[in-house]
């Protein structure tokens, strides 16, 4: 049967893993023993590629329940939810961000500065926005930063709130590519400022998610329009799946996959009521892509990709998303408008005094750990020292110093 899907839908949040938002999911793959993790995160956890190669040690075990993120698990249960879906990189966001773009990555980590201020270096490489202007289809960018970076695509972003504008009046490119502000996107705080401004509360990122859906149907599109909710990186949270590797980086560590995140795919033909564990990744969604509009193969990385079809059935319409149950004793929760971060009490700010101090200490310990690798021959002793440093230096950032 041919498919019926006019427009694609890609929303991406930001960094939780799949354990951290489905790990109580029945019969989903999931580890339900982590502990409760606060909303907002009380951390941004480290999630570059150094951390992803400790994440056995290093990672941070703690998850949500349904009462959280109901939304999320009432579309889980309504239609699929996709168990084995893995980031493409073992790394943090701005790689993940392209691979979602075009099945390709320079970087294993986010490029060095303020990378989302504006690129310092942009790259010439083969994307799926290109595959789609070659093919007469249209294509939105809506927030996303990581467009950026890639020569051909910049300057073409629009702002993320014109996605509901755009949806509510039927006038969706083909494919669109959907981003939250920063107080939506779910990412857990990383400043003073994130953490007295409520950003990262999972409840009112996954409401400002809702809101995007509920415009897709106010604008009819809703049985035009396959919809994929992910999230971009593995964030720091601990999975009790390891990926399997496929690629290395030049180093020799493992390139691709990265760790598993949550795929909810909604639509008129999504599955209904079914946990996908067929192996997917961000590069699935470009070959869905690929599948859906007749496009060539991007590169050898979409070829060998899943396609998504088992999450869809176009033989049977489904109805659009129904409101979660309530819980005992509570209001029926609302999808829209997005609910406001409630802000939390920000921790007291070091003194000028202590900063200095912390600063020192910290120099101090660079010395000393310099001095012990450059006396030892151990080469796993060296490379455990390293990551010190490297913890070391973080500090010193954070601290208002320079390594």
């Amino acid at each position: 049967m041919a498919s019926p899907i006019e427009h694609v839908v890609v929303i991406v949040k930001e960094n939780h893993g799949f354990d951290t938002y489905f790990g109580r999911f029945p019969g989903a793959n999931g580890d339900p023993s982590l502990a409760d993790a606060s909303n907002p995160p009380a951390v941004d956890p480290n999630h570059t590629h150094e951390a992803w190669l400790r994440r056995a040690t290093r990672a941070v075990g703690e998850q949500y329940a349904e009462a959280a993120i109901p939304v999320y698990w009432q579309w889980a249960r309504q239609y699929t939810l996709c168990d084995t879906y893995f980031t493409d990189i073992a790394g943090p966001s701005t790689p993940n961000h392209l691979m979602l773009i075009a099945a390709d990555s320079p970087w294993i980590d986010n490029p060095p500065g303020n990378y989302r201020a504006g690129p310092k270096e942009q790259v010439d490489i083969p994307s799926l926005p290109a595959l789609l202007e070659q093919a007469s289809l249209t294509w939105g960018n809506y927030g996303g930063y990581a467009f950026e970076f890639i020569r051909a695509l910049a300057g073409k972003q629009k702002p993320s709130a014109q996605f509901v504008a755009d949806a509510k009046a039927g006038t969706l490119p083909s494919v669109s590519w959907v981003y939250a502000d920063h107080a939506h996107s779910e990412h857990p705080p990383d400043t003073t400022a994130d953490r007295q401004n409520g950003v990262g509360n999972v409840t009112a990122g996954e409401a400002w998610t809702a809101a995007q859906v509920d415009a897709i149907v106010a604008g009819g599109l809703w049985g035009k329009t396959a919809i994929f909710v992910t999230w971009d990186d593995w964030g720091g949270w601990t999975d009790h799946i390891d990926p399997p590797q496929v690629e290395t980086w030049s180093d020799g560590s493992q390139f691709r996959y990265g760790n598993r995140v949550p795929c909810i795919v909604l639509g008129a033909y999504a599955r209904p009521g079914y946990i996908s564990h067929q192996q997917h990744s961000h590069v699935s969604l470009i070959r869905y892509c690929e599948a859906t509009f007749n496009l060539p193969n991007l590169n050898a990385r979409t070829q060998a990709a899943s396609d998504m079809s088992d999450c869809f059935d176009y033989t049977t319409a489904q109805p659009p998303p129904t409101p979660p149950p309530a819980s005992p004793g509570s209001p029926t929760p609302t999808t829209a408008p997005p609910a406001t971060p409630t802000p939390t009490p920000a921790p007291p700010s070091p003194s000028p005094h202590t900063l200095t101090a912390i600063r020192d200490a910290a120099t101090r310990a660079h010395d000393r750990v310099k001095s012990a690798s450059e006396a030892s021959t151990d080469a796993y002793v060296k490379e455990e020292l390293r990551w010190a440093a490297q913890d070391i230096d973080r500090i010193t950032e954070l601290a208002g110093g320079s390594s």
